[in-house]
């Protein structure tokens, strides 16, 4: 068991944080923790790096209970919402010296920028880059140890789609070997990247789903951003379509109502009429369902 929470309760003064929560996340698995702003998230991930303690309760990490802080530190890996960086240090100089503190090998830091994608960048200083590729920073640095479990708080926020598909590829790449807990508000982000959700509300776990668990068979939703608008009538010409929705700009929600995936229908229309696809991904609409009925106050 990679994470293993029981009854963890956090309280900044009157106000309860966590809420007595229990769960556990196996290895190899990407688990989304979703939840509005403020609904407890970032102080799960706290406790679990050991930055911050419990009121009660207690956890392990990799094996270790949070008092074996060292270990717990040795085996984990960590993205922070507010990713920490050295503006003034080329990527190698910052990898480096995080390398010296972790006592890990030079050829390590070669290893993690080469799959983190950082080589086309590797002349410029760390202020130089852009979110993204910062991101891509901070993932390095987690990765140097070659931790069990990654931690990573909001890691895809104010990143552009081109951005997001790189980091999300990235994750999901890491997930393969290793355990990854991520925690977001964005529900499109737990549907690209995740094995399961747990949804927390005011300090509460209110579900602890797998998303194959939540997915309607016979429902999907095809989330597309064309370079040109579209006319809704010609959308609705594609086989097996129910409805849809220009929801912003280029963007357009398509529903359709089959087991099929019919992204590759949506692909062949933006080719036979010469469009380009900025962005195609599916929406679990019941997961969307279930997150609006459970956090709303």
């Amino acid at each position: 068991m990679s994470i293993e929470v029981t009854n963890i309760s956090k309280l900044y003064g009157n106000q309860k944080a966590l809420n007595t929560i229990t769960f556990k996340v196996n290895k190899p698995e990407i688990v989304g923790f979703l939840g509005p702003n403020g609904a407890g998230k970032s102080t799960m991930m706290k406790i679990l790096t050991t930055y911050i303690q419990p009121n009660s309760g207690g956890c392990k990490v990799n094996g270790h209970s949070l008092d074996r802080v060292e270990d717990i530190q040795k085996s984990v890996g960590y993205l922070p919402e507010h990713n920490p960086l050295y503006l003034d240090l080329y990527i190698k100089e910052y990898l480096n010296f995080n390398a010296k503190i972790y006592n890990v090998n030079k050829e390590r830091i070669n290893e993690v920028i080469e799959l983190t994608g950082l080589t086309p960048e590797m002349h410029k200083k760390i202020g130089q880059l852009s979110k993204g590729y910062r991101q891509r920073v901070g993932l390095a640095t987690a990765l140097l140890h070659d931790p069990e479990v990654l931690i990573l708080d909001e890691p895809t926020t104010g990143l552009d789609p081109n951005q997001l598909v790189d980091v999300r590829n990235l994750i999901k790449t890491i997930g393969k070997t290793k355990t990854v807990f991520l925690s977001t508000h964005i529900m499109q982000e737990v549907e690209a990247m995740c094995d399961r959700v747990i949804i927390i509300s005011n300090g509460d776990i209110v579900a602890d789903k797998k998303l194959s668990d939540l997915r309607n068979k016979n429902e999907q939703i095809v989330i597309v951003e064309f370079d040109y608008r579209v006319e809704d009538a010609f959308l609705l010409k594609l086989p097996k379509v129910e409805n849809v929705v220009n929801t912003h700009d280029f963007i357009y929600e398509i529903t359709f109502n089959t087991t099929e995936d019919m992204r590759s229908h949506v692909f062949d229309f933006a080719h036979d009429n010469q469009l380009k696809i900025l962005q195609l991904n599916q929406k679990n609409a019941s997961l969307e369902t279930l997150f609006r009925e459970l956090t709303k106050n």
